[in-house]
């Protein structure tokens, strides 16, 4: 079974994040997982890890706000630091050259790291995510997303996280699930995934979709009714030379129905890395 690690690391001028790792085998391919909003690596990632590093070594990082990811509590999350923060890591870590493995919001932050970074990159692995993900940054849950930042700014951390956990605790029926997501969110800041939403909102990587040269995999989660399926081949269709690996669940599949999704996730990273190779 491989072994899961876990560490703080330090990013020079950028701050101290959280990342899980598995060796894999002697110079395997290095694949970064980027988790989606709100979310953490283990969360996730966590039922696709063993499978991942019996063939990959494989890096996963909290994002910024996120878990134990870089605190920015007084600054604005971009999508653009998350990709830069990868980078970062990759350095650290020694990694010349890696695959982003993005599953939702991990989607665009995969995305901006190819178009940031292109020297660094040798795939890219979309997962439940699309190249826009609301029109003109506009609509209630951005607007419930923009008052929750406000509010956030005035009000104690604790007092955000008393709510949120709250929050968790309610819609969480399962005793044991429940605890462990508690858990795993009990450091994520509220403010900063309402920034990140925001964020989200904004980014469109239509103009330049079309020019991403490495091979690509896209895994669709057909029964999603966060990011349409619809959108999700639609990017797959712009990427030349794209692989389409659907998975017949909805957007929660990564972590409720592993069964289904880690058979599709292996097969798109075993398809990128081939082409890559």
């Amino acid at each position: 079974m491989s072994s899961v690690t876990e560490r703080r690391v330090e990013l020079p001028g950028r701050g101290t994040t959280f990342v899980r790792e598995i060796a894999g085998p002697a110079g395997a391919p290095a694949l970064v997982l980027l988790h989606g909003l709100g979310a953490t690596a283990g969360l996730n990632w966590g039922t696709s890890f063993e499978a991942l590093g019996k063939k990959y070594r494989v890096v996963a990082i909290d994002h910024r706000g996120h878990g134990r990811g870089i605190q920015i509590r007084r600054d604005l999350f971009r999508l653009s630091d998350c990709a830069d923060d990868v980078v970062a890591l990759a350095d650290v870590l020694g990694l010349d050259h890696f695959i982003p493995v993005g599953y939702s919001m991990g989607g665009p932050i995969a995305q901006l790291t190819w178009h940031r970074h292109r020297d660094r990159v040798r795939g890219l692995v979309l997962c439940a995510t699309m190249t826009r993900f609301v029109r003109g940054g506009r609509g209630p849950a951005i607007m419930s997303s923009r008052a929750l930042n406000m509010f956030g700014r005035l009000a104690p951390r604790r007092t955000m996280q008393r709510i949120g956990q709250s929050w968790l605790s309610d819609s969480i029926p399962d005793e044991e699930l429940r605890g462990l997501i508690l858990e795993e969110m009990g450091r994520t800041d509220l403010v900063a995934v309402a920034q990140a939403a925001t964020a989200l909102a904004r980014f469109s990587s239509r103009r330049w979709i079309g020019e991403v040269d490495v091979p690509t995999a896209v895994v669709l989660t057909e029964l999603d009714s966060l990011v349409p399926p619809a959108s999700q081949r639609q990017m797959a269709d712009a990427i030349p030379g794209a692989s389409l690996h659907p998975v017949p669940g909805d957007h929660r599949v990564c972590g409720s129905a592993p069964e289904l999704f880690v058979p599709a996730l292996l097969e798109a990273c075993r398809s990128v890395v081939g082409r890559s190779a």
